[in-house]
């Protein structure tokens, strides 16, 4: 039996990338099924460090034009929390929706399933929020698409095919990442302020 954490095959970018076009323009658990076991955790990750590193390249380019952000502060902001939110929200998807409601995936499933639509729409909610009040309208339904892929996402990659549990999953790990968020968060005021900063 194989182990919840096993890294699993490492997939290309390119490939990964095909992935998620397929996934992002039929959307179902059938075209999720298809791909969450055809590349692993490292896959995963390093997917999603491209797509932190585009988001943050481009939020830092455009606060030239805004004057309550800096350069630094959007690209290291976008380097570090795209990916922390990733692993947090993913974590808890695994961990909630196995142990509250038996599920049987594995967590690198979890996370290369969320990858494949996750990076995609975060570059692309980037590269449109940087439009004034349009970007905040297609942010938005970007962020409604999203919970309908993670809904999909769920019930593939935790193999939760029933509604009530897989819907349950996703708020549960949205609470738990707004919780732990808000945590480091305040640590991270309480340290700047100790700091003098």
């Amino acid at each position: 039996m194989r182990s919840p954490v096993t890294s699993g095959p490492e997939v290309s970018l390119q490939d990964m990338f095909a992935q998620s076009t397929a996934v992002i323009t039929q959307p179902s658990v059938a075209t999720f099924e298809r791909y969450e076991k055809r590349g692993g955790l490292q896959s995963a990750f390093i997917y999603v460090l491209v797509a932190a590193a585009v988001s943050a390249v481009i939020a830092a380019l455009f606060s030239f034009f805004h004057a309550d952000v800096t350069f630094f502060g959007q690209f290291f902001s976008r380097l570090i929390t795209i990916p922390i939110q990733f692993l947090i929200f993913t974590g808890a998807v695994y961990l909630i929706g196995g142990s509250l409601f038996k599920g049987t995936g594995t967590y690198p499933e979890v996370a290369y399933t969320f990858a494949l639509f996750f990076v995609p729409l975060t570059i692309i909610s980037t590269i449109i929020g940087i439009i004034p009040i349009l970007g905040w309208l297609v942010s938005f339904v970007i962020g409604l698409v999203m919970i309908y892929f993670g809904y999909l996402a769920v019930q593939s990659s935790m193999n939760l095919r029933e509604q009530v549990p897989a819907i349950a999953t996703l708020v549960l790990a949205g609470i738990a990442n707004f919780a732990v968020g808000a945590v480091l968060g305040g640590l991270f005021v309480v340290g700047r302020i100790a700091s003098g900063g």
